[in-house]
């Protein structure tokens, strides 16, 4: 069940909203965990039973390493708890994730025909993941103490506005809250308006940017005109940005309705002025993941060029790794690896030179090659796709299928473009703290969108969030 369904927005929602509306306070996390659980249950009901061994196995493992961090005589027996915690872990989002994949790859090497079936996978599976393992590495490193409350513990792994696709909250982020946080008229007002928003950037930009790059990707890439490629790209561009922006303000939204406070996950990523920006701007809380439980444990840039290289390569081909399991995803993270280290180490000073409106076009011809290993099946078709945007393909420059799209997705292409920068945003809220009754004009657009959203649900196909594959 995804946000923009009209099912969770007209039956989930108001259900889960008017129970913890009428829950006494004592009483409010015990209904979120059990309407989190529902979520969890009504996309992937065969995997209940074990969600719950997972909340059990995580629960008693965080406990274990408290308890064995309290042992001064057996000082190895906390990290001893905390590997075989992480391994089982790892290796239950590994059986999941990348069985499948790995055995493709034997059958390729050794020729063996080992069977390949792929196994569906829990929603969230690599989000819920990463949340039990910020909470065993903050316990273990005494940032918050082991949870003793399980429903506290199930609610931190399970709350749904997070489970299926994040943000990654760390527990210590989200401990205090869950033990107490406020509830009111004003934050529900604030995150009903942030939901919309992000229901909006879905349904009406995101799932129209995507009928373009969808036609556009079922053809042969190597039979492209060069606007063609590069319409494609800058559709699924855009249509990524606004499809996971918008689910991640949806989250948030949701979250800050029942009195959770959640960072922002993306910052108008496409205004960077260079690579290393736009990975601060987006997916901002898988980035302070690997930065705070991967990169910095490993030493970060403190000690010296060829250690920090040697991070930065692994942080990158994990986090290809974790977006999927094929090799075009293996190519991608590697990508942005070698593009960072040249960006830092190489190219430093020189475009420490150059005026930050200039350095914005290539950082973002950058990213939009980049997307096209993103999006593409594999390694061949990602090459022949980039081979037309520079016209190596058959299609020549322009062609009858790049003036049929383009004509036909132009309106929308130019109204998402500058809704991906955060000049629109500021317009918006400059008009309305300008008009006489700002808040009965606020009240008017956002029902208006509300509206428009609701027959954007009603009337076209279903189109899942993109991330829900990872």
């Amino acid at each position: 069940m995804a946000f923009s369904e009209l099912k969770f927005v007209f039956v989930f929602l108001p259900f889960a909203l008017l129970l913890h509306m009428v829950m006494p306070m004592r009483g409010k996390n015990l209904i979120l965990a059990l309407l989190s659980l529902l979520f969890f249950a009504w996309g992937s009901p065969k995997y209940v039973a074990l969600m719950l061994v997972i909340l059990a196995f995580n629960y008693f493992s965080g406990l274990l390493i408290q308890e064995k961090k309290q042992e001064e005589q057996n000082p190895w027996g906390a990290k001893f708890a905390l590997v075989s915690a992480v391994v089982v872990n790892l290796l239950l989002l590994g059986f999941f994730k990348y069985w499948g994949f790995l055995l493709e790859n034997v059958n390729a090497v050794f020729k063996t025909h080992l069977a390949t079936r792929v196994t569906s996978m829990p929603i969230g599976v690599s989000f819920f993941t990463f949340s039990v393992l910020s909470y065993l590495f903050d316990v273990y490193r005494g940032k918050a103490p082991a949870q003793r409350n399980v429903i506290h513990f199930t609610l931190f792994v399970t709350f749904f506005p997070k489970l299926v696709s994040g943000p990654i909250v760390p527990y210590a982020e989200m401990e205090q809250q869950i033990m107490e946080r406020k509830i009111g008229p004003v934050r529900f007002g604030r995150g009903s308006r942030t939901f919309l928003i992000g229901l909006a950037k879905k349904v009406l930009l995101a799932d129209t940017l995507g009928k373009t790059f969808y036609a556009l990707s079922a053809l042969d890439p190597g039979e492209l005109s060069v606007v063609s490629a590069w319409l494609g790209a800058v559709c699924y561009a855009l249509m990524l940005y606004f499809d996971f922006g918008g689910y991640s303000d949806m989250a948030i939204g949701l979250a800050e309705m029942f009195g959770f406070t959640f960072q922002k996950n993306f910052d108008y990523p496409y205004m960077s002025a260079s690579l290393t920006e736009f990975w601060r701007r987006w997916h901002i809380s898988l980035g302070a993941w690997f930065r705070d439980y991967v990169y910095i444990p490993l030493g970060g840039s403190r000690a010296g060029t060829a250690k920090t290289i040697r991070n930065l390569l692994i942080v990158w081909l994990l986090t290809g790794i974790w977006h999927g399991a094929s090799w075009n995803f293996v190519f991608w993270g590697l990508y942005y690896g070698l593009l960072l280290l040249l960006e830092k180490f190489v190219f430093a000073k020189i475009l420490d030179k150059i005026p930050n409106f200039l350095r914005r076009i290539p950082t973002l011809l950058l990213v939009i090659i980049g997307w096209v290993f993103f999006f593409s099946p594999g390694l061949g078709f990602a090459f022949r796709w980039l081979g037309s945007m520079f016209g190596a393909g058959a299609g020549g420059f322009l062609d009858a299928t790049a003036k049929y799209y383009l004509s036909g997705c132009a309106i929308i292409l130019v109204v998402s473009a500058l809704g991906a920068y955060p000049l629109a945003a500021k317009l918006g809220n400059l008009t309305l703290r300008r008009r006489r009754w700002p808040v009965y004009v606020s009240v008017v657009w956002f029902a208006a969108l509300m509206i428009l959203c609701i027959a954007g649900m009603t009337v076209s196909t279903y189109s899942s969030f993109l991330y829900f594959q990872f």
